[in-house]
């Protein structure tokens, strides 16, 4: 499966955006997909996950309650919407998709996007 991330950008603190990500290639409905991100100098961290087919979804302690993940199978696409953005926010957002469960390990994902910049200032 191929993934295309976007819907990066600028954004004032407290500010909202929606990332989107779109798959292509082998049943996108049966796939687990994952949001990391990846701050400069740190390593790349979970962010939120939805299962196969919907439904059960998982947040890092640090985005619960202001982050939100869905997908909708009909157009191949997850989304994340991240709502009071926060300039600790800042970092490159991945997409990544695994045929094996919601999961927060990285290696478990074998398929990753290109990744898009979000950048919250202060």
């Amino acid at each position: 499966v191929q993934l295309q991330a976007s819907g990066g950008g600028l954004v004032q603190a407290g500010g909202s955006l929606r990332l989107s990500c779109a798959a292509s290639g082998r049943t996108f409905s049966c796939y687990y997909m994952g949001w990391f991100r990846q701050a400069p100098g740190k390593e790349r961290e979970f962010v939120a996950s939805i299962r196969c087919g919907g439904g059960n979804t998982d947040y890092a302690d640090s985005v619960k309650g202001r982050f939100s993940i869905s997908r909708d199978s009909s157009r191949n696409t997850v989304y994340l919407r991240m709502n009071s953005l926060k300039p600790e926010d800042t970092a490159v957002y991945y997409c990544a998709a695994n045929e094996y469960g919601t999961t927060r390990d990285i290696p478990t994902y074998a398929y990753w996007g290109q990744g898009t910049q979000v950048t919250v200032s202060s």
